[in-house]
């Protein structure tokens, strides 16, 4: 292609090299380059547990049970419920006063202390096996059906009360 013959469809523009010939104008785009979409930082900061300020989520609640080694969770729990005279999981909930509306979860600190199932007071830890079945990795709702697994009762959780989030 020679310059006085440039195609129809870029724009153009008069060259000061050769009078009267047409040369397409240079088009930048994306001048980032890849690296640019590629970066990333790590959050080191949280709303959450928050009870001054514009936006409030103080922490409600902290959950997680020690189960000793070895032991299924899930039968763990059963055998409690039923040496303590409930028939299922739902009986529990005329028992304990539940927090009302939705909390957000978040994955308690590992090295936070937890109630132990083995020896620790019964009834609390059935209170918590209880909030521990209401709740999902994000969501607690007392709403919803008491749903306990292994994931759901080893999971450690803090509570957030979402209220003066939207204040």
């Amino acid at each position: 292609m020679s310059l006085l013959s440039a195609p129809a469809h870029l724009p153009r523009a008069r060259s000061s090299l050769a009078p009267g010939a047409f040369v397409p104008h240079e088009r930048l785009a994306n001048s980032g380059g890849p690296s640019s979409r590629t970066c990333w930082e790590r959050i080191a900061s949280t709303l959450l547990g928050r009870d001054d300020g514009a936006i409030r989520c103080p922490r409600s609640l902290r959950l997680g049970l020690a189960f000793p080694r070895r032991a299924d969770p899930v039968k763990t729990i059963e055998t409690l419920l039923r040496s303590n005279g409930y028939g299922s999981a739902e009986d529990l909930r005329d028992q304990f006063a539940l927090p009302a509306g939705r909390l957000i979860c978040r994955p308690l600190d590992p090295n936070a202390p937890r109630l132990a199932v083995g020896g620790g007071p019964e009834r609390e830890v059935l209170e918590q096996a209880l909030l521990l079945g209401l709740c999902t990795a994000q969501l607690f709702d007392a709403a919803r059906p008491v749903l306990w697994t292994q994931t759901s009762l080893t999971r450690g959780l803090e509570l957030f009360d979402p209220a003066g989030f939207y204040a």
